[in-house]
């Protein structure tokens, strides 16, 4: 059995639990109670390297010092997921793309509804940016850190965000 290891950081969007294999990063989470893993024990690591840089990484992201995130990730999901969460790692810094577009990228328009359901599931937000996704008329519609934390990523990296499609 794999052994996870969490640690809880502050960040402008509030607490985030960073969870790890020994060599993976496997998720970011705000809310602290979840458990990325299900039936898995996670142990508190506070000095475990690769939670240490991907915690100097968020930081330098939220003081506007990183634009790319450079961590060894884990994802755990379906093919589709995994599809979906590679083409947001492609997103550029600052711009956006909305839920069609991404359905559209991935080869069937009829799959928005599954495009969303998987950014839902993206295990390690912010790192794969999934906020970067926006509704078609430029709405901050879902995101499962909730909407004023999506807002917040997407001011943080563009100031008018929806007015900067990816293309």
């Amino acid at each position: 059995m794999e052994q996870y290891f969490y640690k809880e950081v502050a960040s402008p969007t509030g607490p985030l639990r960073l969870i790890a294999t020994a060599a993976h990063l496997v998720g970011v989470q705000w809310r602290t109670g979840e458990k990325y893993v299900s039936g898995e024990q996670f142990v508190k690591e506070e000095l475990h390297p690769l939670l240490l840089e991907t915690e100097r990484q968020l930081d330098d992201y939220f003081s506007g010092k990183r634009k790319l995130f450079e961590l060894p990730v884990m994802l755990t999901g379906s093919d589709f997921q995994k599809k979906v969460w590679e083409l947001l790692a492609d997103i550029p810094f600052g711009k956006t793309i909305s839920y069609g577009e991404m359905a559209r990228r991935i080869g069937d328009i009829k799959t928005v509804r599954a495009v969303g359901g998987a950014l839902n599931k993206n295990p390690v937000p912010i790192i794969i940016p999934c906020h970067r996704v926006i509704g078609a008329d430029g709405k901050m519609i879902g995101f499962g850190g909730g909407v004023q934390r999506k807002t917040y990523l997407l001011n943080l990296e563009n100031p008018k965000p929806q007015l900067d499609l990816w293309t």
